[in-house]
């Protein structure tokens, strides 16, 4: 009888500490900026990793508790961290001023940078072959393989391809052709994540650089980080990033 006194004892003072962990009431807020289009800006809660779009006039509406990290991201504006604090919680509305990017983009004519691709851009080499079985081949120039004798046994010999890989340079190609096919991976996984008009419409990419577009962020560590994990949210905020560097990258080519 003791023992489940202490444990019903311990269970309602640990229940407490628990609603506490986990309940996170609706904080809502607004977003204010030197313009009127605050309208579909991401808000991402980094605790939780739950996201929800900026309505029209820049309202939102997300679950968060005191020290939570807010993100916010859109292809127009700076990307913001809030910390929510007490009286952010208490308050009726909280407001996040964004700021809009000081280069605006000027209209991209896409048919003159039809030259725009992965080579052009540097991300894979002019020329570069892709090879599907790229790793098993380049395990088999690394490995040592033992040469078998007629009793069943191995013996002590073994393949000269590795020394000759060494010097003919086929390892360092065979390590780049698996880079190409990794690479090839991740734009699948990409292809099965995101719709053509997620670039075109939400990231403001001209619909003829939406491959190159794609190649161009499958080189950033982060956000392929983001796809190993399958973190779409997060994923979803390294793209409104990225997409703005690309799009400054088209407006300087037609500099």
């Amino acid at each position: 009888m003791k023992k489940i006194s202490i444990t019903f004892l311990m269970f309602f003072l640990i229940s407490p500490i628990w609603a506490q962990e986990t309940h996170r009431p609706a904080l809502h807020g607004k977003i204010t900026a030197a313009t009127s289009d605050v309208e579909g800006i991401y808000v991402i809660n980094m605790k939780t990793e739950k996201a929800v779009i900026t309505t029209t006039g820049g309202y939102f509406t997300i679950p968060a508790a005191e020290g939570d990290t807010l993100m916010f991201s859109a292809v127009q504006f700076k990307g913001k961290r809030v910390v929510v604090s007490k009286d952010g919680l208490n308050n009726n509305l909280m407001f996040v001023y964004m700021e809009l990017m000081v280069n605006q983009l000027r209209e991209v004519v896409v048919n003159e940078y039809a030259h725009i691709n992965a080579a052009a851009l540097g991300i894979i080499p002019k020329d570069q072959k892709s090879y599907t079985p790229a790793e098993r081949k380049l395990k088999a120039a690394n490995g040592l393989a033992l040469a078998g004798n007629g009793d069943g046994t191995t013996g002590g010999s073994f393949s000269a391809d590795p020394l000759l890989n060494i010097f003919s340079g086929r390892t360092a190609m065979l390590k780049k052709e698996l880079e190409v096919e990794k690479k090839e991976f991740w734009l699948q996984k990409l292809d099965q994540m995101f719709e053509v008009s997620h670039f075109v419409e939400t990231l403001k990419i001209p619909s003829d650089y939406v491959k190159g577009f794609e190649y161009y962020i499958v080189e950033n560590n982060t956000f392929v980080e983001s796809l190993k994990s399958k973190n779409k949210i997060m994923a979803t905020f390294l793209m409104g990033e990225l997409a703005v560097k690309y799009n400054e990258m088209i407006a300087c080519e037609e500099e």
